[in-house]
Protein backbone atom coordinates (compact mmCIF):
# COMPACT_ATOMS: atom_id res chain seq x y z
CA UNK A 1 0.00 0.00 0.00
CA UNK A 2 1.15 3.55 -1.18
CA UNK A 3 1.97 5.98 1.28
CA UNK A 4 -0.96 8.09 -0.39
CA UNK A 5 -3.05 5.11 -0.09
CA UNK A 6 -2.49 4.20 4.08
CA UNK A 7 -3.01 7.89 4.84
CA UNK A 8 -6.32 8.11 2.57
CA UNK A 9 -7.21 4.80 4.83
CA UNK A 10 -6.22 6.38 7.97
CA UNK A 11 -8.22 9.72 7.67
CA UNK A 12 -11.67 7.23 6.32
CA UNK A 13 -10.64 5.55 9.75
CA UNK A 14 -10.05 8.60 11.88
CA UNK A 15 -13.35 9.83 10.35
CA UNK A 16 -15.26 7.02 11.48
CA UNK A 17 -13.78 7.09 14.65
CA UNK A 18 -15.44 11.11 14.94
CA UNK A 19 -18.50 9.80 13.99
CA UNK A 20 -18.29 7.07 16.53
CA UNK A 21 -17.75 10.88 18.99
CA UNK A 22 -20.19 12.00 17.40
CA UNK A 23 -22.92 9.43 18.45
CA UNK A 24 -21.63 9.75 21.84
CA UNK A 25 -22.08 13.67 22.07
CA UNK A 26 -25.51 13.46 20.95
CA UNK A 27 -26.35 10.56 23.19
CA UNK A 28 -25.28 13.18 25.95
CA UNK A 29 -26.20 15.42 25.13
CA UNK A 30 -30.06 14.32 25.03
CA UNK A 31 -29.02 12.60 28.44
CA UNK A 32 -28.03 15.90 30.38
CA UNK A 33 -31.53 17.65 29.61
CA UNK A 34 -30.42 20.81 28.50
CA UNK A 35 -27.38 19.95 30.35
CA UNK A 36 -29.06 20.37 33.71
CA UNK A 37 -27.59 16.79 34.61
CA UNK A 38 -24.15 17.23 35.55
CA UNK A 39 -22.17 13.95 34.76
CA UNK A 40 -23.79 13.91 31.55
CA UNK A 41 -23.04 17.16 30.62
CA UNK A 42 -19.35 16.37 31.42
CA UNK A 43 -19.42 13.72 29.04
CA UNK A 44 -20.43 15.20 26.53
CA UNK A 45 -17.83 17.89 26.48
CA UNK A 46 -15.46 15.35 26.39
CA UNK A 47 -17.04 13.75 23.22
CA UNK A 48 -17.75 16.90 21.72
CA UNK A 49 -13.70 18.36 21.94
CA UNK A 50 -13.27 14.34 21.00
CA UNK A 51 -14.97 14.60 17.77
CA UNK A 52 -13.82 17.90 17.04
CA UNK A 53 -10.30 16.63 17.27
CA UNK A 54 -11.01 13.60 15.89
CA UNK A 55 -12.53 15.51 12.27
CA UNK A 56 -9.94 18.39 12.51
CA UNK A 57 -7.62 15.06 11.52
CA UNK A 58 -9.69 13.27 9.20
CA UNK A 59 -10.07 16.62 7.31
CA UNK A 60 -6.42 17.20 6.44
CA UNK A 61 -6.77 14.96 3.37
CA UNK A 62 -10.46 14.20 3.14
CA UNK A 63 -12.50 16.93 0.92
CA UNK A 64 -14.19 18.83 3.37
CA UNK A 65 -17.92 18.80 1.91
CA UNK A 66 -17.15 15.20 1.89
CA UNK A 67 -16.10 14.62 5.00
CA UNK A 68 -18.57 16.89 6.85
CA UNK A 69 -21.24 15.08 5.20
CA UNK A 70 -20.07 11.58 6.46
CA UNK A 71 -19.47 12.83 9.84
CA UNK A 72 -23.12 14.17 10.15
CA UNK A 73 -24.46 11.29 8.38
CA UNK A 74 -22.73 8.74 10.96
CA UNK A 75 -23.84 10.93 13.98
CA UNK A 76 -27.73 11.44 12.89
CA UNK A 77 -28.21 7.98 12.33
CA UNK A 78 -25.97 6.23 15.17
CA UNK A 79 -27.58 8.80 17.41
CA UNK A 80 -31.50 7.97 15.58
CA UNK A 81 -30.40 4.09 15.92
CA UNK A 82 -29.31 4.22 19.42
CA UNK A 83 -31.58 6.70 21.15
CA UNK A 84 -34.09 4.04 21.71
CA UNK A 85 -31.61 1.71 23.25
CA UNK A 86 -30.47 4.63 26.10
CA UNK A 87 -34.09 6.92 26.32
CA UNK A 88 -37.69 6.28 26.11
CA UNK A 89 -38.10 6.81 22.70
CA UNK A 90 -39.05 4.72 19.21
CA UNK A 91 -37.88 4.31 16.25
CA UNK A 92 -40.74 3.44 13.10
CA UNK A 93 -39.80 1.44 10.04
CA UNK A 94 -40.03 4.19 8.10
CA UNK A 95 -37.78 6.42 9.69
CA UNK A 96 -35.18 3.43 9.89
CA UNK A 97 -35.94 3.17 6.14
CA UNK A 98 -34.59 7.01 5.92
CA UNK A 99 -32.09 6.23 7.94
CA UNK A 100 -31.08 3.19 5.93
CA UNK A 101 -30.96 5.74 3.08
CA UNK A 102 -28.31 8.00 4.76
CA UNK A 103 -25.93 4.58 5.85
CA UNK A 104 -26.31 3.99 2.28
CA UNK A 105 -25.20 7.20 0.91
CA UNK A 106 -22.41 7.39 3.19
CA UNK A 107 -21.11 4.27 2.29
CA UNK A 108 -21.59 5.32 -1.98
CA UNK A 109 -19.77 8.89 -0.40
CA UNK A 110 -16.63 6.59 0.67
CA UNK A 111 -16.57 4.50 -2.38
CA UNK A 112 -16.55 7.39 -4.70
CA UNK A 113 -13.42 9.36 -2.55
CA UNK A 114 -11.34 6.15 -4.06
CA UNK A 115 -8.55 7.40 -6.93
CA UNK A 116 -9.52 7.14 -10.44
CA UNK A 117 -6.14 4.78 -12.11
CA UNK A 118 -4.56 7.35 -15.03
CA UNK A 119 -2.06 6.77 -17.36
CA UNK A 120 0.16 9.46 -15.16
CA UNK A 121 -0.55 7.42 -12.18
CA UNK A 122 0.25 3.99 -13.88
CA UNK A 123 4.11 5.96 -15.20
CA UNK A 124 4.44 7.03 -11.68
CA UNK A 125 3.71 4.06 -10.06
CA UNK A 126 6.47 2.18 -12.85
CA UNK A 127 9.15 4.45 -12.18
CA UNK A 128 8.97 4.04 -8.28
CA UNK A 129 9.27 0.09 -8.97
CA UNK A 130 12.17 0.78 -11.50
CA UNK A 131 13.96 2.72 -8.74
CA UNK A 132 13.35 0.77 -6.08
CA UNK A 133 14.78 -2.16 -8.23
CA UNK A 134 18.50 -2.90 -7.57
CA UNK A 135 20.20 -2.91 -11.17
CA UNK A 136 23.06 -4.85 -11.61
CA UNK A 137 26.45 -2.83 -11.82
CA UNK A 138 28.70 -4.18 -14.31
CA UNK A 139 32.00 -5.56 -13.33
CA UNK A 140 35.04 -3.78 -13.53
CA UNK A 141 37.25 -5.17 -16.23
CA UNK A 142 40.97 -5.48 -15.26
Amino acid sequence: MSNTQHSSANSWLTLLLAGGFEVGYALCVGGSHGFTRLTWSLIAVVFFLLTLWALSVALRTIDVGIGYAVWAGIGSAGAALLSPVFFDESLTPVQALWLAVIIAGVVWLKLADRPEATPESAEALNAEHITATPRETPSAQH
